[in-house]
């Protein structure tokens, strides 16, 4: 079994492109670590409004001056050439070679990842300081790019519960040459779904899916429509090796149960960690789970620096789509805490089903052995009363701790008793003991 830091510097360098051969070795070396099913859908397939496209390789690529001396070399990097480039060859002039020459908007001595899937051109990618240096009136230009028929690939990962409802986590296994983005969010993945997997059972079934960006997410929901109603939360797994605070944005509800417990366990663990809105912090597949027609909650767990600005969305942390983004820039460490955090959300969320009560009016406590004495602990026993009052059916554990301002423990102090003598049970379905509600 391999570490999280070892899956990546053995994974990173590969052209992990859309639809690609280093895409598909990559989740072949993945399904090695844990049992994955590995779900296929061919190019050409309509994916609700998208199409899945071919798979693109690029066998060479270079741009060289008129006596041969080569300026840009795909063998030197898989990001000198543009992700889903047309091929092209031949002699252009200084002023048409720009139009098709890429740098990154921040890092002048940086490549960039640049993609064009859909746009139909050819590009090569370059720091803008050698870009700013060619100074010849003509280029030649070679991109031997392939298109052919092939796959789009995703990778699930399932881990039973007690019953079939579902949390999804989720993230991008594609961008050839990068670490941060995603692949630290697949290897983060990859480890907690091994730590379900050696662990108990839990409540809710747990689904890892790792796929390439956007065409993934969108080409899983479209053939799995059937598991929609089942899926009741998730995570997006994103840029979590960074040196940055994690950052947890909400879903499209903003106030789901997954909202509710992933919020509370976060701010028991990390108390100062950023939490933000849908589409304030960083944009990825946890759109198509919140989207029209899909709606499952899904939150996105990541490392962004600076998260309160609005531009965190589009360049979260320095490295950012840049030949920069290497297993230099991420550490075991931040991985492990990302695991760790993970894990801990997923346990809260497994906290989210409805408190049923078994009793009407104020309990006996003291008949049932659980009275808290005020006078030896005033403040245990306001608490105790204002958890059990809370009790109604219509209440999780989590949505009363967050009423409360007090931990889950805290919470579970008070059921866990209240259950074991029958006086509450667990439910996943809210079941009101209100008699005013639904009265005519």
């Amino acid at each position: 079994m391999s570490s999280m830091l070892e899956l990546i510097k053995e994974l990173w360098w590969l052209p992990r492109h859309l639809v690609s051969d280093g895409y598909d070795a990559a989740l072949a070396r993945l399904a090695e670590e844990v049992p994955m099913t590995i779900h296929e859908v061919p190019s050409g397939t309509k994916i609700w409004t998208w199409t899945v496209p071919e798979k693109w390789g690029c066998d060479e690529a270079y741009l060289e001056t008129l006596d041969g001396r080569r300026l840009i070399d795909l063998a030197d990097n898989p990001l000198h050439v543009v992700s889903y480039s047309l091929p092209f060859e031949g002699e252009v002039s200084r002023e048409e070679l720009l139009k098709h020459l890429h740098c990154h908007p921040h890092l002048p001595d940086a490549i960039p990842f640049v993609f064009k899937y859909y746009q139909h051109d050819w590009g090569l990618c370059a720091p803008k300081t050698l870009i700013d240096s060619l100074d010849e009136e003509r280029y030649l230009v070679k991109i031997a790019a392939r298109f052919e028929p092939g796959a789009l690939k995703i990778g699930e990962v399932f881990v039973p519960g007690e019953v079939e409802d579902c949390f999804v986590l989720a993230a991008h296994l594609d961008h050839p040459a990068q670490v941060n983005d995603d692949l630290s969010g697949v290897v983060v993945g990859l480890d907690v779904m091994r730590a379900l997997l050696a662990g108990p059972k839990p409540h809710y079934s747990v689904r890892f899916l790792v796929f390439p960006e956007t065409q993934g997410s969108i080409a899983y929901l479209s053939q799995h429509e059937h598991l929609l109603p089942q899926m009741h939360g998730g995570l997006f797994l994103e840029m979590l090796g960074n040196d940055a605070p994690h950052t947890l944005q909400l879903s499209h509800q903003g106030h789901s149960p997954a909202d509710g417990a992933l919020v509370l366990a976060l701010r028991q663990r990390e108390p100062e960690a950023y939490v933000g809105a849908i589409r304030t912090i960083i944009d990825n597949d946890e759109r198509q789970f919140n989207a029209p027609g899909v709606r499952v909650p899904m939150l996105s767990l990541s490392r962004v620096v600076n998260p309160q600005l609005p531009g965190s969305r589009f360049y979260p942390y320095p490295q950012y789509h840049s030949h920069l983004d290497r297993p230099e820039i991420v550490s075991q460490q931040r991985l492990e805490a990302s695991r760790d955090l993970v894990l801990a959300l997923l346990a809260a969320f497994d906290q989210t089903r409805y408190l049923i009560n078994h009793y009407k009016g104020e309990i006996f406590a003291s008949g049932f052995g659980l009275w808290v004495d005020y006078h030896q602990d005033p403040e245990g026993h306001r608490r105790h009363f204002r958890i059990m009052d809370r009790i109604d059916g219509t209440r999780s554990a989590a949505d009363i701790a967050l009423e409360l301002d007090c931990s889950l423990e805290q919470v579970m102090d008070v059921v866990d008793p209240l259950v074991e003598k029958g006086l509450v049970s667990l439910s996943d379905r809210p079941q009101p003991s209100d008699p005013h509600l639904g009265a005519v």
